[in-house]
């Protein structure tokens, strides 16, 4: 009795004290969860259903759902699942910031007077039409209020956290898999976005330069939420939320 009572107080203080959420099937449902925030905007592409309808019914309850899971799981749980949604997340919002960043000098090539070095191209023109669509304004306007842009890179950043979840979904554990695991999942998600209806939606054209520009804006996405991913594993232990 008394090794079975110790056995238990060391997998509380080990941090697994109870259900492990984060077997194949609740990881698969994980990534299900977290896919509905790009998947509001593909059922508008496909005329399912409309993009602000979609994320108040569907994408919003299923994004809170996993966080109150997650939130089950800190508190009596494995923390597996608890962990792999931090890890996810912050990796994939790092990668947002990143990829923005990397696409700053094409936006603004002409300011900055490079656009001799550097194609210009209007990268960011789709995030005041997100909110609109949220919004359930007119797609095209003359000027987007201040809230649809808000609203529209919110959800562009909803993309980048819940694409980190989806990567520790796949991967189950970023300390156990290579980093350029994330690259290619992230050039994966980039790909057949453009097979989609996305540039037809959005009036883009598929010049060389803008698919050489994306491509490459998403290898530095996948790069940097591998190797994020990969730094967090390692830091953020599962006692480290106790």
């Amino acid at each position: 009795m008394g090794n079975e009572f110790q056995s238990l107080l060391n997998q509380h203080e080990s941090g697994n004290p109870g259900t492990d959420f984060w077997s194949t099937e609740c990881r698969l449902t994980v990534f299900a969860l977290a896919s509905t925030s790009i998947l509001s905007l593909l059922i508008q592409f496909y005329g399912l259903c409309s993009m602000r309808a979609f994320t108040f019914s569907i994408s919003l309850p299923a994004l809170l759902g996993l966080m109150g899971w997650a939130l089950l799981d800190r508190a009596i749980g494995s923390q597996r699942l608890w962990r792999g949604l931090v890890v996810g997340s912050l990796a994939g919002l790092v990668a947002a910031f990143a990829y923005d960043i990397f696409r700053l000098p094409f936006v603004f090539a002409h300011g900055l007077g490079i656009e001799r070095v550097l194609p210009p191209l209007q990268l960011f023109k789709v995030f005041p039409r997100f909110g609109a669509m949220i919004l359930g304004q007119p797609l095209e306007q003359a000027v987007y209020s201040l809230l649809a842009q808000w609203v529209g890179w919110a959800y562009h950043f909803s993309n980048g956290l819940t694409f980190g979840i989806m990567y520790l979904a796949l991967v189950g554990d970023a300390d156990k898999r290579h980093w350029a695991w994330a690259v290619v999942f992230a050039l994966g998600l980039e790909l057949g976005m453009l097979f989609t209806p996305y540039p037809r939606f959005f009036g883009i054209a598929l010049a060389p330069r803008f698919v050489v520009v994306t491509l490459a804006a998403h290898l530095v996405f996948g790069a940097v939420m591998g190797l994020s991913a990969l730094g967090l594993s390692k830091l953020l232990t599962p006692s480290a939320y106790r």
